[in-house]
């Protein structure tokens, strides 16, 4: 019996699983940035196809990671009226290091940095963790969960005839109800009336 047993062990030990499912979540998370040259470049950004078994494992790694991100945000926004615009290394730059609205900047920015640490231990790749947080964190900075959706593909995958399904982030390919109005009945023409022949004089009877 599979008590307290959660989740899929597809045939794979405990490391093997987590070494794939943070492939999949980084594979997916830069199929929003492929450059033209590569030539493993996905059809569709954004979006990639995999088992329904492991799709729907890998889902919930993907939503822990963009809550990751969106929790990050708040304290992005709140050190930036702290922070400078001054470049590296410059006068200006110097003169605010040593001010106390860096104390207070990097006392703030402090959480957003753990969170970015976080992301990084579970996707070990710097332009993942780079996407993440500067644009998916941002895209679904109000949406409360339910940032992917998995469908289903009909076909079967050659080979082992493994059903197959795409995972991809909502908001970009999402099908919009079109809600029918209903027409009104046509009105019904009114059928002619037929004209009365004109009354004519009575002819005397032939005595």
């Amino acid at each position: 019996m599979r008590h307290r047993v959660k989740g899929r062990t597809l045939g794979r030990n405990a490391q093997h699983r987590k070494a794939m499912f943070r492939n999949m979540a980084a594979s997916f998370i830069r199929t929003l940035h492929a450059e033209d040259e590569d030539p493993n470049k996905p059809k569709v950004q954004g979006r990639i196809i995999t088992t329904l078994e492991k799709a729907k494992e890998l889902r919930p790694y993907i939503e822990k990671l963009v809550t990751i991100a969106r929790k990050s945000l708040v304290h992005e926004h709140k050190a930036q009226s702290f922070s400078t615009t001054a470049k590296r290394n410059s006068a200006e730059w110097k003169s605010w290091r040593e001010s106390d609205n860096y104390a207070k900047w990097a006392q703030a920015i402090a959480p957003a940095v753990t969170y970015r640490r976080k992301a990084f231990a579970l996707l070990r790749d710097k332009l993942a963790v780079q996407i993440l947080f500067g644009e998916l964190a941002k895209r679904f900075e109000t949406r409360d969960g339910g940032y992917t959706r998995i469908v289903r593909i009909a076909p079967r995958r050659l080979g082992d005839g493994g059903y197959q399904a795409l995972i991809e982030f909502v908001g970009v390919h999402d099908r919009v109800k079109q809600r029918r109005t209903r027409q009104a009945p046509a009105p019904v023409p009114a059928a002619p009336v037929a004209e009365s022949a004109p009354a004519t004089a009575a002819e005397p009877s032939a005595s």
